[in-house]
């Protein structure tokens, strides 16, 4: 039990799979050991724990590279760019909309592109974590429900 639990844990903490692909998992290969309500609290706190990791990491490659007065000059100029567009979604949505791009379960979203955007957009540590818990938890819900209403769906691959 425990090693399933592990394994579900490092799947979720797999870039561009996380939840979209460690809750299937579970519900197909572990559902009968650990059932459905284990598997998605160990998945959503997986990628909840996540967030301040990822965090950290951006954070410290990004100014890594930022010290590279050519990356740092491309920087600024696409930031410009981007804050001009970006500018009037952030006023009126601010941290619900990151949650909701975060929460969205498909490829190019999650906390891990979720706080790039957050670095570039300058958000702080405090609305990038609650745009991610928020987002995980969106994420989580709409995995779980597809997984359970499409359970029978892919039979036809389990039969030989």
């Amino acid at each position: 039990m425990i090693r399933q639990i592990v394994i579900l844990f490092l799947l979720t903490l797999i870039p561009t799979l996380e939840l979209r692909y460690s809750i299937p998992h579970g519900f197909v290969v572990y559902y009968d050991s650990l059932g459905p309500a284990a598997i998605v609290l160990v998945c959503v706190l997986a990628n909840i724990a996540l967030a301040p990791l990822v965090w950290i990491f951006v954070h410290y490659v990004m100014d890594l590279f930022l010290r590279v007065g050519w990356i740092d000059r491309l920087y600024r100029r696409v930031l410009g760019r981007s804050s001009e567009k970006l500018g009037p979604y952030l006023d009126k949505w601010g941290t619900m909309g990151l949650a909701l791009f975060i929460g969205v379960p498909l490829p190019g979203s999650g906390v891990y592109s979720g706080a790039l955007g957050a670095y570039v957009l300058g958000f702080n540590f405090r609305q990038y974590f609650m745009a991610s818990v928020l987002g995980v938890l969106i994420a989580g819900t709409a995995v779980t429900i597809v997984t359970i209403s499409g359970a029978t769906a892919f039979d036809f691959m389990l039969k030989h």
